[in-house]
């Protein structure tokens, strides 16, 4: 693959339910430094260690967790802010985040909980449940195949569901490439960006009720016939019972391995989504999806891209972000921007865009929410507004 590809890897800072919010001004900056790298060595030293051992052994019980941990990072990361406002229950008063109709299929926060227990017996109420969702899907990369990364720690979590807005961040999966686009533009993420990201369908599936229309009543002729087929077996009637668990795997070929076949399956129609039709055909995006199926595997480490935009990237900047800002916008000036590009071609490493592919999950905006110290509760998941307590 060209040295000139655009390579992501998929992933976000994110917080968790239950934990009052605090905000912070430039008179605390010293006292309050918002994201550490070991932030828990003092007090929970083990944390990461009990956090990867659960994940490693949800995933062998589980293998879906990993998908799960990467989609979750999405929902809650695209909407203002990584709180964790997507693990609140729905209530008299407000609904959740994860009972819309965007959050479809969203599923598997009881095994959060479960990593939460673990952490809870060695260091009780101390991690906050946002470091456990955002290292627990570090740690999911791991097992599908993706590269460890090093990340830093000490976030708080929110309590305010955002389900009145969702749609404002969260773009349907037949919206046009125009819009997606748009969406991704504002938060300063180009064209090569959003074909990285969109790798996120290498792995996952599609719940039939997110692709029927491109089978009934007529078939989409853009479609693979050839992939028809296997669709329609997959999906097999017009009207899908929403509480069935139906679905087509994104990549028949490896769909539990974080690699590069998303972009051949696209130039093949084979893409399930109209936004993966359209990231394959659009005039805007076609280049750059054609770069992707020449790259190896096992090579995707190395390839650098003259102002790469990467996970590294995208973490030097969220992470220099003090407390005193509630809510971020990590491109939010063309200097940061500048600046983290810089860092990432110093540190030469860029990563491949994997995540999950679920409807259109591959799509995350980077907003971060870095306010104060982490804490934690018993449990992960409260009512909208709860004490977690």
């Amino acid at each position: 693959m060209s040295s000139r590809a655009v390579v992501f890897f998929f992933f976000a800072l994110l917080s968790f339910s239950g934990i009052c919010l605090r905000s912070a001004s430039a008179d605390n900056e010293e006292e309050d430094p918002g994201l550490v790298m070991n932030f828990y060595k003092d007090t929970c030293p083990q944390a990461e260690d009990v956090i990867r051992e659960q994940v490693r052994l949800l995933y062998k019980r589980h293998k879906n967790t990993a998908f799960s941990w990467l989609r979750n990072i999405f929902h809650d990361c695209a909407v203002q802010s990584c709180d964790a406002s997507l693990l609140l229950d729905s209530t008299r008063r407000s609904l959740s985040e994860k009972e819309t109709d965007r959050s479809f299929g969203l599923r598997n926060f009881r095994y959060l909980d479960t990593i939460k227990e673990a952490v809870e017996r060695e260091c009780p109420g101390v991690v906050s449940c946002a470091d456990i969702l955002v290292l627990s899907a570090r740690d999911g990369i791991v097992s599908l195949g993706g590269p460890h990364i090093s990340l830093k720690t000490g976030r708080r979590d929110g309590r305010k569901s955002r389900a009145e807005i969702l749609e404002e961040y969260l773009p349907d999966h037949n919206e046009s490439m125009s819009v997606v686009l748009d969406r991704f533009a504002a938060i300063g993420i180009d064209t090569p960006g959003l074909v990285a990201l969109l790798g996120a369908h290498s792995v996952g599936r599609t719940h039939c009720v997110k692709l029927v229309h491109r089978l009934y009543p007529e078939v989409d002729p853009v479609l693979n016939t050839d992939h028809v087929e296997h669709m329609l077996h997959k999906c097999p009637d017009a009207i899908p019972d929403p509480k069935a668990v139906q679905y087509v795997r994104n990549d028949r070929g490896t769909p539990m391995k974080l690699d590069n076949n998303y972009y051949r399956n696209i130039l093949d129609n084979k893409g399930l989504l109209i936004v993966d039709h359209q990231l394959a055909t659009d005039k805007r995006t076609k280049p750059y999806v054609k770069k992707w199926p020449r790259a190896k595997t096992t090579s995707l480490r190395s390839l650098q891209e003259p102002s790469p935009f990467s996970l590294r990237t995208i973490l030097s900047l969220a992470q220099r972000v003090r407390s005193e800002s509630s809510a971020v916008l990590l491109t939010s000036t063309t200097r940061s921007f500048a600046a983290s590009q810089e860092w990432g071609q110093q540190n030469n490493m860029v990563f491949y865009g994997y995540g999950v592919g679920f409807a259109f999950a591959g799509w995350w905006l980077v907003l971060v929410r870095v306010t104060g110290y982490g804490e934690g509760w018993d449990a992960c998941m409260y009512e909208d507004g709860g004490d977690g307590v």
